[in-house]
């Protein structure tokens, strides 16, 4: 089976401030603010949903290929992906706009302020679904949002079953616009303050929206995540770690065993066993790239973890 997933590339560049935002913002001088933050310490990560997600598979050994547009500056993160062996059968360069950014800098107490600029992500709505090149399996991850929208009918009129995972992008979408997304899906994966949210906006509860698909997957951070689908509730456990360095990237380490486990139909509590240990992995590095292990060391891991083979 051939995964197509759909999504953002994208360049994290990664700031430290020295010191902590509130001795620098003075809360009656808001309104006319100006400051500036010496980061002596920068890091300039590959990202994006489409990029961390067929990376994390690529290490299971999934076949999975991204889709999504970039710009000219694409040229770094394109050696790394024909370093590591990740496709680019699907990725379209728009050579007038920069791959999409985000300028990120936290602060000593872990306060973030970041700057997002879409760039090639606009874009991403001119790219259409193959749906007659062997796809199996699809995955809607955050994108433009005319991309996301467009991509969802193209997978449903294709009869391409897909994974609705709206993650940021939630926000961009109102109730009717969400019930669509769910009844053309046949799986969802949200967090658990997404879901909150998805609730809120479709006035549909948890179970409701299980009702309407294969299976909803929720994950809840150190509560670890639950699934309900067939009418049953799931519930998986966490992954616990020692050494938690970024949680960044941890939701698309998770949706790629996700898309591994229904690649190989597997049973849930495997799939989703699968997915947490992932992103317990990922947890452990800095950026959302950087881990790696062969897949007989997480064969491994999974055996010692759960006292279970897959």
């Amino acid at each position: 089976m051939t995964a197509l997933i759909c999504g953002s590339f994208a360049y994290d560049n990664i700031m430290v401030f020295q010191d902590r935002f509130k001795n620098h913002i003075l809360p009656d001088k808001v309104h006319i603010l100006n400051v500036c933050f010496l980061v002596p310490d920068m890091r300039r990560e590959f990202g994006g949903t489409a990029g961390n997600i067929a990376y994390n598979l690529h290490l299971l050994e999934g076949e999975g290929k991204p889709m999504g547009t970039v710009g000219s500056d694409f040229a770094p993160y394109e050696e790394w992906m024909n370093r590591i062996g990740v496709s680019q059968d699907y990725i379209t360069q728009i050579d007038d706009s920069y791959t999409a950014q985000a300028f990120i800098t936290t602060d000593l107490d872990d306060n973030q302020i970041t700057a997002f600029h879409p760039g090639a992500m606009n874009f991403a709505h001119t790219v259409k679904i193959p749906t007659n090149d062997g796809i199996s399996l699809g995955l809607i991850s955050p994108d433009g949002r005319d991309a996301m929208i467009q991509h969802a009918e193209q997978f449903s009129s294709g009869n391409i079953p897909f994974i609705f995972d709206p993650g940021q992008g939630l926000p961009m979408f109102d109730g009717n616009d969400l019930k669509t997304f769910i009844d053309q899906a046949s799986y969802v994966t949200v967090n658990d303050y997404e879901s909150q949210m998805m609730q809120e906006r479709t006035s549909l509860s948890e179970g409701e929206i299980a009702d309407r698909v294969q299976a909803l997957i929720v994950t809840r951070g150190a509560e670890g995540s639950t699934v309900y689908s067939g009418g049953k509730k799931i519930s998986i456990p966490v992954v616990a770690v020692d050494d938690l360095k970024d949680p960044t990237g941890c939701g698309d380490a998770y949706r790629a065993g996700l898309i591994y486990g229904i690649m190989n139909d597997m049973d849930w509590e495997t799939t989703c066993r699968i997915a947490s240990l992932l992103g317990a992995i990922k947890i452990q590095h800095h950026g959302t790239q950087n881990h790696t292990f062969s897949l007989a060391e997480f064969k491994d891991d999974f055996k010692k973890e759960f006292n279970r083979e897959y």
